[in-house]
Parts: C-alpha cells; structure tokens; sequence
C-alpha cells in the first residue's frame, strides 16, 4: 500500500529542485484546476482512465482499493458533464484513493469539500455523465497538455500539481 505524504512536500520546494527543467522526468500542469475535495494537499502514483462525458470506469476504479494512488481521468477537458459527484468521491475517500485529478468537470460541490480526499478539477457542472460503458484504463493521457503515465507520482497542493516519473524526496528527488 502506497502512503499519501500531504504534509512532507511543497510543490513549490519540488519545483526548485527541478528548475533544471528535466523534461519528461519532473512536468508540471497548467493552472487551470480548481480545488474541490477536503483535502488541499494530496499525492501518490497515478492510475489513470481516458473517457468523455461517460464515468462508468471512474466509479469502477474507485470502488477498488486506493491503496494511496491518484485517480487520473483524462475527460478531454469537456465542460458539458461532470465526471466525479458526491457519490463517487465518498467511495475514493472510503476505499483509501488519496485524490482525484479530473480533466472535466465535478458536481456536488458541497459534498465533495465533506470527503477526506484531494480533488482538483476544471469546473464545477450540475449535469451528470450518460453511463455508456466507453473508456479506457491504466494508458498514459494527456491532461492539459502534460503526459500522465500510470505510476508517475502526482503532487498537488494550494501552489499548483507537478507530476515526477519517481517519488519526489526533497534534496534526492
């Protein structure tokens, strides 16, 4: 089991470490997410999910073990539906996901800031999702224009979220 380490990073020491501008190894996402869970700060490696206006594969890989992970879903940054709503951040929460990083939109505002788990999204939007049962799981995406692999290490705090091909150890990193 992967342990979330909230407290032990700043986004912003984690960029002065790679200021070198080690491209692909340390990538950092455009200012562009809102946060939205409980928890401001948040990290662990990345499982992701590639779908459109459809959360079939979202609510599948929450209802599974977190074990600390980050669910990426690459939404094609579609502001039409929401792909996270209070429903499925209280079964992240419960089943140990450590956050959600959402190229889309979320619902449930309010009960998603109640949920003890991270989440950054683009917006906030009251329409649902049509289930179809479309999507893809566990492939690299691209979320804003910065490539997410699965187990690349996701970061995200108040300063922005910055994505490491390795666990990021202040000084070794």
């Amino acid at each position: 089991m992967v342990t979330s380490t909230s407290a032990n990073f700043s986004t912003c020491d984690l960029c002065d470490e790679h200021k070198d501008g080690s491209q692909g190894v340390f990538r950092v996402l455009p200012p562009v997410f809102l946060q939205f869970g409980g928890l401001q700060a948040f990290c662990g490696p990345a499982r992701t999910v590639q779908c459109l206006e459809d959360n079939t594969l979202v609510k599948a890989a929450v209802e599974q073990d977190g074990g600390g992970h980050v669910l990426v879903v690459d939404g094609g940054a579609s502001l039409r539906r929401a792909l996270v709503g209070g429903n499925i951040a209280a079964a992240a929460a419960r089943n140990g996901w450590a956050g959600l990083l959402i190229n889309g939109c979320v619902r449930d505002v309010a009960e998603l800031e109640a949920e003890p788990i991270g989440i950054r999204a683009l917006a906030p939007m009251p329409m649902p999702t049509q289930r179809r049962g479309q999507g893809v799981a566990d492939l690299p995406v691209q979320i804003q224009g910065v490539w997410v692999r699965p187990g690349d290490w996701i970061y995200a705090d108040a300063d922005g979220i910055v994505v490491s091909d390795r666990p990021c150890v202040l000084g070794r990193s």
